[in-house]
């Protein structure tokens, strides 16, 4: 029986079977020469507007909070988000060399289908954090309307308790949740021009916001003037765990990053725009968010770090015509930082590895759509509701996709030396050098849980498990150790072990020439392989 051809992703596959059709569509296939559209300030654009969001605003809080004095944090942010910028780089190269996402360049290390598994995990994980950065860009949604019509705050809730939120906050989440589907509808390489409008509308007002609290609290706040108050050991543990916590956030991103860099102009346009943005970006917005916070304890008594709380304190306390003006573009903005988050490190991660799953009906666009429909269906505000640290414990799953990352870096830059065949990463013959044991590279299985089991103690220590004071310590170098652990060992089984096709030196006349082709535009397969081996 023929199905009929709207359900195919594409009219490339839809005359494809078996494993061919398993491995390829236009979204998966390496972006052609017309399609690599981002250079150098598209990926300045990206990340600055990618660094003012709500998460990024509190982000220091947590430090201060646990004792550090507010420069120790700051310097915090500073060192991890480098760090951050460091991994961002490593693993965005392999994209902007070769064109590739995460789905395919995953195929290299952990085999054409034991890639599935790290692929799919990363989807898992956009589709909970999809639902999440939406309702916080409902809540933004929420103070506009608040703004324009302040009876609006007071509506009267028609929702069952056992719903578990109220009318007004549930119209501000669907609100937000449908304008979203509009961004989704766009090809990643046009929504550049979401991240450069961003990045341009929101630090704007990020710093109106800035002196709007400077000037009501007539000065920095009394935070900026505390001492930490942690000695000896303790103090050093909380500046690892400040900076870990910077790490942490970039956890998928770092993973999904050849998502965003395989349509680079060149190699080159990926390495210091991602990385003196990301410190430089992101740092300040932790600067503004610890200036922020602190006048608030002088306005209200009391600090609130969450910058949409305090603008809700300003519509509560002072319902001028400026104060809702000043309110309504601020919310605006932090409205669209919101999307531009949720669009790049969610909608077009879950829509490349989801359509990797099933690449025969699935393309990035109708993938994101099934990512904003899971994000709808989990009821996110049940989910925030049930525990004030559950995103805390995201943040924490988040961290074992260092295994991932340990044997992505390690198998691209130490054992294959930036060599990949690109037609075999497309290939489903069981004689192709990535198909390994079937279609699983089990070394990298083995790196990938040994890297997992360093933090397991750890991580159940986030979740309540009573542990350790030394396991809880360890805790806060977790993505290192899983990055470490598994990098090393990977390297070490496939010395011992060897695998097919590696490089015997660093192919620099390919690399730093940029004007040389290393990729096809297209993916050609031989007729005879395909029907000799492709087929099921």
């Amino acid at each position: 029986m023929k199905l009929p051809s709207w359900l195919y992703a594409d009219d490339l596959v839809e005359g494809l079977s078996g494993r061919e059709a398993f491995l390829k569509n236009e979204d998966l296939n390496p972006v052609e020469r017309k399609r690599r559209l981002w250079g150098p300030w598209n990926f300045v654009a990206f990340w600055l507007a990618d660094s003012i969001n709500v998460n990024t605003w509190m982000i220091i809080s947590t430090m201060v909070i646990g004792g550090l004095a507010w420069w120790e944090a700051w310097l915090c942010a500073w060192i991890g988000y480098t760090f951050s910028a460091v991994f961002i780089c490593l693993s965005g190269r392999i994209g902007a060399t070769y064109h590739i996402s995460f789905p395919i360049v995953s195929r290299s290390s952990f085999g054409l289908f034991g890639s599935l598994w790290p692929v799919f995990n990363r989807s898992f994980m956009a589709c909970i954090w999809y639902g999440v950065q939406a309702w916080l860009g409902g809540e933004c949604v929420v103070l506009i309307l608040r703004s324009i019509c302040p009876s609006y705050g007071t509506l009267s809730n028609t929702l069952p308790a056992s719903f578990g939120t109220n009318t007004r906050d549930f119209i501000g989440f669907i609100i937000f949740w449908t304008l979203s589907l509009i961004a989704i509808w766009f090809p990643v390489q046009k929504i550049r021009i979401l991240f450069t409008v961003k990045s341009v509308v929101v630090p704007i007002a990020a710093v109106v916001f800035f002196i709007w609290t400077l000037v009501k609290a007539k000065g920095l706040g009394p935070v900026i003037h505390q001492p930490g108050t942690l000695k000896g050991s303790l103090h050093a543990w909380a500046w690892m765990s400040g900076i870990m916590s910077c790490i942490s956030n970039f956890a998928t991103l770092i993973v999904n990053n050849p998502d965003y860099t395989r349509f680079a102009t060149r190699p080159s346009a990926v390495i210091w725009p991602q990385l003196l943005t990301i410190p430089i970006g992101f740092s300040i917005t932790c600067f503004i968010g610890i200036i922020v916070g602190s006048s608030s304890n002088v306005i209200f008594g009391q600090p609130i770090w969450n910058p949409l709380e305090l603008l809700g304190e300003f519509l509560d306390s002072q319902p001028s015509i400026g104060t809702r003006i000043g309110v309504f573009f601020i919310s605006l903005a932090f409205a669209l930082a919101q999307l531009g988050v949720n669009i790049a490190a969610n909608s077009v991660s879950a829509g490349s590895d989801l359509t990797a799953l099933l690449p025969k009906f699935l393309n990035i666009r109708r993938s994101g759509y099934i990512c904003a429909v899971v994000g709808l269906i989990i009821c996110p505000w049940n989910l925030l509701a049930s525990s004030s640290t559950f995103t805390s414990y995201l943040s924490a799953y988040s961290t074992f996709l260092s295994s991932v990352v340990g044997v992505m870096i390690s198998d691209y830059y130490f054992v294959r030396k930036g060599y990949l065949n690109i037609n075999e990463l497309y290939s489903g013959s069981k004689q192709g050098i990535y198909y390994y044991t079937l279609g699983v590279n089990w070394r990298a299985y083995v790196a990938y849980i040994a890297g997992i089991l360093v933090n397991v103690v750890g991580f159940a220590g986030e979740l309540g498990a009573n542990i350790s004071i030394a396991a809880h310590n360890m805790y806060h170098l977790n993505f290192y150790l899983g990055f470490i652990a598994s990098a090393l060992l990977y390297y070490v089984l496939c010395k011992i072990s060897p695998v097919p096709a590696c490089g015997q030196k660093w192919p620099s006349e390919i690399i730093d020439d940029d004007d040389k082709e290393i990729i096809l535009d297209t993916i050609t397969i031989n007729k005879k392989e395909q029907n000799d081996d492709i087929k099921l």
